[in-house]
């Protein structure tokens, strides 16, 4: 398992195509397998790289919260795709062993890829590239699944004397990319005063719940502070 160096064009066009029809690298949620590849990661993917820079910007949006999300992190050779050798278990030829080969000396399963012999060397590179370029080929032909999450956020108002909807009509006025409105209601939290409680479908890689913060916030005539009551994708 693997995805090469991730600190280079072959590396990130295999996380690419690993996350063609994922949202995570685990599950459906972030987690610390997330973390260590997001870490592992030295600029963001280009926008060819549409998959990869839709996850990356996603997980980079729980940078705050990163150390308190699931899981423990593994290798990072333990994540990704079978069949891509792990570049981190090995960063030099000198650092591993040459496996011993077993049976015809023309089987291709026996090359030696760590081996000193520099044309023996050249030959298992350019049998690793083409099997990169492969899988990365046959992951590009599949549909883009697009990653949404459904939101429930809680917009509280100064006091009770805060037109509620005033309030509920300028949050509706945020018009983003990837945001789709949905049903809302007024919870009493005490003392006359009530709470919008508003729900939204967004697009992972276009919308965060930061800049839904930025956007509500700003109408700082009416809107106190903006929690998010539940977060799930879908």
């Amino acid at each position: 398992m693997g995805f090469g160096d991730l600190k280079t064009p072959a590396g990130l066009q295999v996380l690419d195509g690993f996350l063609a029809d994922r949202s995570y690298m685990e599950g459906f949620v972030p987690s610390q397998a997330d973390v260590a590849v997001f870490d592992a990661i030295s600029s963001p993917p280009s926008s060819q790289l549409c998959h990869a820079l839709r996850w990356y910007n996603h997980i980079k949006s729980f940078q705050k919260e990163k150390a308190s999300l699931p899981g423990v992190k593994k290798p990072l050779g333990q994540y990704g795709p079978a069949g891509v050798a792990d570049s981190t278990a090995c960063p030099t030829p000198a650092a591993c062993p040459a496996p011993t080969a077993d049976g015809d000396d023309d089987d291709d399963d026996d090359i030696d890829l760590f081996g000193s012999d520099d044309e023996e060397s050249e030959e298992a590179a350019r049998i690793k590239a083409a099997r990169i370029a492969e899988y990365a080929a046959k992951k590009s032909k599949k549909p883009a699944l697009i990653a949404k999450s459904s939101i429930l956020l809680d917009v509280k108002p100064w006091d009770d004397e805060t037109d509620m909807a005033k309030l509920e009509e300028c949050v509706r006025t945020i018009q983003l990319d990837g945001l789709l409105w949905g049903q809302s209601k007024l919870v009493p939290v005490g003392y006359g005063i009530r709470k919008l409680q508003i729900g939204c479908v967004v697009e992972d890689d276009k919308v965060g719940t930061d800049i839904l913060e930025e956007r509500i916030t700003a109408f700082e005539d009416f809107v106190q502070s903006m929690d998010v009551a539940a977060f799930n994708k879908i």
